[in-house]
């Protein structure tokens, strides 16, 4: 290798023109997917606590927010729902009338181009805020798999473009692909929560999904965060079961994971930016200890660096409108 003074890197950095046209990683607003909270009521746009500038809101509001939304060019939404009751079976997940169910058909009908990739889980529909069927307090995983696939197809007859599977049981990619392909969805993309850590980063989202557990913990599904051949076994599990795209979650303290899937998995990635990522930048900006807008770039920046083809991302609308007002 040639070496100083021959050799000046920062030849390459004099200018901004230079330095964005050797950019190697480049983000944009059409690899984002935005989550949205939708809920029962007239006129709620109620914000969560701890998710400034995200909302609860109801389906009377909901056209609006998806314009917006498809405006900013953001091509996917992810949808999670809370139900007006909960129960034992989560009933609420796989009812044809559901509120996802509802929002799908809301927002396909408003925005056609706006993809609807509806969270298939029953965490939000329980009434102990787990993500399956309890039985003398242990998750029963073949149970949880009847009904996860009864959601999976209500959600997409209602319109819902793709499903993503987040409970992390056992055999739910390819129960739920048999089921779609059973009721004529062969076209239907699965995108499997392939590796889903039990992360104590979760704490905003189940403020804003209303689906913390009663009892217990989520450890004996979700992956233990010390393990990164496991997540291999999992990504491959979901790939042989039929997943159309591999996810990893949370995002940001498991890039050594996405970029390790990258390297050995051909197949589309997409990585969860979770709610606490989210709220920990809004924190320190707020007490004006960082530059809020240009952490969140860099860190969805070392997300798609990583290997994400796609982020899941609160900060979505904030970085489009940030992307922009930042191109020349």
């Amino acid at each position: 290798m040639t070496a100083f003074p021959q050799a000046r890197l920062r030849r390459l950095r004099g200018t901004p023109s230079l330095r964005r046209m050797v950019q190697e990683t480049r983000l944009s607003p059409s690899e984002f997917i935005y989550p949205l909270f939708i809920t029962h009521g007239h006129n709620v746009r109620q914000e969560i606590g701890p998710l400034p500038g995200c909302y609860q809101i109801s389906l009377d509001r909901l056209e609006r927010e998806a314009i917006e939304i498809a405006s900013l060019g953001i091509p996917a939404v992810l949808l999670f729902g809370i139900p007006e009751v909960k129960d034992a079976a989560g009933s609420g997940a796989y009812d044809d009338d559901g509120i996802i169910q509802q929002a799908s058909t809301l927002i396909k009908k408003a925005v056609p181009e706006l993809m609807v990739i509806g969270d298939v889980c029953l965490c939000e529909y329980t009434d102990h805020g787990h993500c399956g069927v309890v039985k003398h307090e242990t998750i029963d995983n073949d149970e949880t798999l009847e009904l996860l696939s009864r959601a999976a197809v209500s959600q997409v007859a209602a319109g819902a473009d793709a499903v993503a599977p987040s409970a992390m049981m056992d055999g739910q990619v390819g129960a739920i692909r048999t089921a779609l392909d059973s009721a004529g969805y062969t076209e239907t993309p699965v995108i499997g929560y392939s590796a889903k850590y039990a992360s104590a980063l979760y704490g905003p989202f189940r403020v804003a999904a209303e689906s913390a557990p009663s009892f217990g913990d989520r450890h004996t599904y979700q992956m233990d965060p010390s393990n990164s051949r496991m997540a291999m076994r999992e990504i491959e599990t979901d790939i042989e079961e039929g997943a159309d795209v591999i996810m990893v979650k949370p995002a940001l303290a498991y890039l050594d994971v996405i970029a390790r899937v990258r390297q050995q998995y051909n197949h589309p990635i997409a990585a969860y930016s979770v709610s606490g990522e989210y709220a920990m930048v809004h924190a320190a900006a707020q007490n004006e200890w960082i530059d809020g807008r240009r952490v969140a770039l860099e860190l969805l920046t070392a997300i798609k660096r990583a290997g994400a083809d796609m982020i899941i991302t609160y900060f979505a609308k904030d970085a489009a409108r940030w992307l922009a007002e930042d191109r020349p």
